[in-house]
């Protein structure tokens, strides 16, 4: 099985996008490669510890690729939160604030009943706040958040800080 290592030599580092300054890691060199990818989704897994997952919520958008992935083998429901106006059934709505402004995340208000046992996964961990944004979600709906688990952190944009939460995982930091 491939490792946290192999992993990191896959990310493509590509500079000045999406604007000058910025350096991305592209995680398509990962979803492109079977062994790869489904190596990604088992470390993430692995973040659950023993505890049994109800639903595993994914963030909108590439979150939701990994998400999905988790919640099957865990054996768990999957959850979308999503950017505001994309859900078709009534929501609950979280905003959150952006370097530029303001964004909305919601969610279906019957996604996730009280008490249920959910992982929280996405992609990248950069400033936080679309994750936090998400798990103030959830915790209005009275769910019990066992971990928050990112495939990605970046560590130095300290987004960890103010997502509020003790159990949070990253596989590869930066």
């Amino acid at each position: 099985m491939p490792t946290a290592a192999d992993l990191d030599s896959a990310i493509r580092d590509v500079p000045d996008f999406p604007k000058p300054g910025i350096l991305f890691k592209d995680i398509t060199p990962i979803l492109g490669d079977p062994e790869l990818f489904k190596s990604s989704l088992e470390l993430l897994a692995k973040t659950a510890g023993n505890t049994k997952i109800d639903k595993v919520v994914g963030i909108d958008a590439r979150g939701f690729i990994f998400a999905a992935g988790v919640a099957q083998i865990l054996g768990a429901g999957f959850v979308p939160v999503r950017k505001k106006g994309k859900l078709p059934w009534t929501t609950h709505q979280m905003a959150y604030s952006l370097e530029y402004g303001e964004d909305v995340v919601e969610i279906h208000a019957d996604a996730v009943k009280p008490g249920e046992k959910i992982l929280l996964v996405d992609d990248l961990l950069a400033t936080g706040g679309t994750a936090a944004a998400a798990i103030k979600l959830l915790k209005a709906l009275d769910s019990d958040i066992v971990g928050v688990s990112f495939l990605i952190e970046l560590t130095a944009l300290k987004g960890r800080d103010v997502l509020g939460h003790s159990q949070i995982h990253s596989i590869l930091s930066y």
